[in-house]
C-alpha cells in the first residue's frame, strides 16, 4: 500500500500540525485540544453503514464504508470516515483483520490490525489493574466487606481463549482468596464500552468511577471509586482516549478509535472520534458491527442519544452471495447462479431495511459486488429494490476503489441533503427494563415473545431496586440470525427470545440481557487465522 506521511493526511482533513502526535510515519493521535478550535463550528451530517445478517459468504460492510469514503473523494465531496479498532481475537481467530479489502482498505494495515497505537493494550491493563486491586483488597483485610462470591468485575485479554471462560483464582496459600472467576475478551468489556460512549476524558473518568465491581455481604455495590483506583486507570488510559488518524488507499482521512463487539457491547466507534469527524467534514461515515439488528439498533438507540447525534441516513449493505445463503443455498454452492434462492433471501434484506426505517431515517441499499455474481442475479436484486421503492446502488469498491463507488457516493449525498429523515430512538429510556427488552425483541428481531430464566428475573428486580430503570438496554445476541438461535437464517418466524441472565454496566449506563448461547469470551476455530498465517512471508 502506497501511503502518504500522516502529516499530509492531517492537512487534507483540516487538522493543523500542532494537533497531531505521530506514531511512526503513517499514523497519529489527535490532541484533544483541537476540540476548542471547532467548538463553535456546526456539525456535519452523519451516515451509518450497516448490513444484513452476516453469513460465511461475507457482506463487506467495512469494505463498503471505506469504499464510500473513497467514492466521496472521487466526486470531490469532503468526508470523514470513522471506524472501530480491530481486536486480536477476530484477527487471529475466524474473521481476520478489520481494515477492509482490495482497493477499499485502510493502512498501515498490519499495524492497525495488531498493536496499532496501544489502545487495546491500555484497556486490557486498566481492566486487569482494577481486578488486581479488587482481589488485593479482599486479601488485605477486606475493609470494604466484599463478598468473594459476589465479585462481578472480571479480568480481560484481547484474544479468543475458551479455557479462560471458567477458572479458579487464588489457589494455594498466600495467593489470595480462592474463588471462581472468568475472563472476558477486552472488546466485550464495560471499559471498552465506556471508552466509546464517553464524551471526553472527564466524562470517561466519571463513568469509570461508577463501575460496579462487586457486592458486599449485605448486597451493597462496590465501585471503582470505592477501590480508589480511578486516577491510576486515567494514567493508563491517557493516550488511549485520543482518536487515531490513518488513511485509505486513496489517501482519504480515517479516524479509528475504540472497538466494542456488537453482539455483546454496543458495537460502535468512539463518540469522541465521531464528534471530531463531524466538525472536520460536512459528511461523516461511520459503521456499526454485525447486522442492523445489533450494531445499528445499538448505535441508534444508545450511541446517538449519548452523543447527541441525529443521523441523516443509513447505508444497508447486502451481497448476492449472502442473500442466496439466506435463501437456502449451501455455502459450497454459492458460486452457481440461483436467482430463485436470491429472491427468497431478500426477505432478510427487507427486514433490516424496515428495521432501520423504524428510527425514521432514510436508507440506501448498497449491493457489494463479489466475483461470481452473475448479471441476472444483479439485475434481479436491483429490480426488486426498485420495485420496493428502495434507493439502490451497485458498487465495486474491492476491485475499483473509489471509482467503483461513485454512484453510491452520489446517492448518499442526495440522501443526506433530502431532509427526509427526522431521527427518533426506538424506545423511551423511562420505560421498564422488560418493556425495553420486549420492544427490541419484537420490533427489531421479530420475536413473538421474550421469556426469562429465574436468575434473569432476580437480576432485573435487583437493578430496578438499585435505581437503574432508566438505563439503556444492550442485548447480547448471536449475530448470525435475527433470532437468538445462530442456525436460523433468513427471517425467523414465531420464535421466542430467552434471556438467561442480565448484567449491569453502570458506567456505560446499560443493562445487558444475555440471550441464547452468546458468550463474552469467544473460542478459536479448528484452523484459526493465526495458523493460516504460517504460509505468509515474514518481513524481518
Amino acid at each position: 500500500m502506497d501511503l502518504l506521511p500522516i502529516g499530509e493526511i492531517a492537512k487534507s482533513a483540516g487538522i493543523e500540525e500542532d494537533f497531531i502526535e505521530p506514531y511512526g510515519r503513517y499514523k497519529a493521535k489527535i490532541d484533544p485540544a483541537i476540540n476548542k478550535e471547532f467548538a463553535e463550528k456546526k456539525d456535519g451530517k452523519l451516515v451509518l453503514v450497516t448490513s444484513i445478517t452476516p453469513t460465511k459468504a461475507g457482506e463487506g460492510k467495512t469494505t463498503t464504508a471505506i469504499a464510500l469514503a473513497e467514492g466521496m473523494g472521487k466526486i470531490n465531496q469532503k468526508a470523514m470516515l470513522c471506524l472501530r479498532e480491530p481486536s486480536l481475537g477476530p484477527v487471529f481467530g475466524l474473521k481476520g483483520g478489520a481494515t477492509g479489502g482490495g482497493l477499499a482498505s485502510i493502512g498501515p494495515k498490519d499495524e492497525i490490525n495488531l498493536h496499532f497505537t496501544g489502545d487495546l493494550h491500555a484497556l486490557t491493563s486498566s481492566i486487569n489493574l482494577i481486578a488486581a486491586v479488587l482481589d488485593n483488597s479482599i486479601y488485605q483485610g477486606n475493609e470494604l466487606n466484599i463478598d468473594p462470591e459476589h465479585v462481578v468485575w472480571t479480568r480481560a485479554i484481547d484474544m479468543n481463549d475458551r479455557v479462560l471462560r471458567n477458572i479458579t483464582v487464588g489457589i494455594g496459600k498466600y495467593n489470595g482468596i480462592e474463588r471462581k472467576d472468568h475472563f472476558v475478551i477486552t472488546v466485550a468489556s464495560e471499559m471498552m464500552a465506556i471508552l466509546c460512549l464517553a464524551r471526553d476524558s472527564k466524562d470517561f473518568h466519571e463513568r469509570i468511577k461508577k463501575i460496579i465491581v462487586a457486592y458486599t455481604y449485605d448486597n451493597k455495590p462496590i465501585t471503582v471509586a470505592d477501590l480508589k483506583v480511578s486516577n491510576a486507570v486515567m494514567k493508563l488510559m491517557k493516550e488511549a482516549l485520543k482518536p487515531n488518524l490513518v488513511q485509505t488507499m486513496e489517501h482519504n482521512p480515517v479516524l479509528v478509535h475504540g472497538g466494542p463487539f456488537a453482539n455483546i457491547a454496543h458495537g460502535c466507534n468512539s463518540i469522541i472520534a465521531t464528534k471530531l469527524a463531524m466538525k472536520l467534514a460536512p459528511i461523516t461515515i461511520t459503521e456499526a458491527g454485525f447486522g442492523a439488528d445489533l450494531g445499528a439498533e445499538k448505535f441508534l438507540d444508545i450511541a446517538c442519544r449519548d452523543g447527541n447525534f441525529k443521523p441523516s441516513g443509513a447505508v444497508v449493505v447486502a451481497t448476492v452471495k449472502a442473500l442466496k445463503m439466506h435463501g437456502g443455498v449451501a455455502y459450497e454452492d454459492l458460486e452457481k447462479e440461483n436467482v430463485e434462492a436470491l429472491m427468497c433471501g431478500v426477505d432478510n434484506l427487507k427486514a433490516h431495511i424496515e428495521n432501520v426505517k423504524k428510527f425514521n431515517i432514510p436508507i440506501v441499499v448498497a449491493i457489494n459486488h463479489f466475483e461470481f455474481d452473475t448479471q441476472s442475479e444483479i439485475d434481479a436484486l436491483t429490480q426488486w429494490c426498485e420495485k420496493e421503492g428502495y434507493t439502490v446502488s451497485f458498487l465495486d469498491g474491492f476491485l475499483k476503489g473509489g471509482e467503483g463507488t461513485v454512484d453510491l457516493a452520489h446517492k448518499v449525498v442526495d440522501m443526506v441533503n433530502s431532509d427526509e429523515g427526522n431521527y427518533r430512538p426506538l424506545y423511551d429510556l423511562r420505560s421498564p427494563i422488560k418493556e425495553k427488552i420486549s420492544t427490541i425483541a419484537k420490533n427489531i428481531y421479530g420475536a413473538k415473545d421474550v421469556v426469562y430464566k429465574d436468575r434473569a428475573n432476580e437480576q432485573i428486580k435487583m437493578y430496578e431496586d438499585m435505581g437503574f430503570c432508566d438505563s439503556y438496554v444492550c442485548i447480547a445476541k448471536t449475530p448470525n440470525s435475527l433470532s437468538d438461535n445462530p442456525k436460523v437464517l433468513g427471517v425467523p418466524k414465531d420464535f421466542t427470545v430467552t434471556v438467561r441472565s442480565v448484567n449491569l454496566s453502570a458506567g456505560a449506563n446499560f443493562i445487558i440481557p444475555l440471550t441464547g448461547s452468546v458468550m463474552t469470551m469467544p473460542g478459536l476455530g479448528k484452523v484459526p487465522s493465526a495458523i493460516l498465517m504460517e504460509d505468509e512471508t515474514v518481513e524481518y
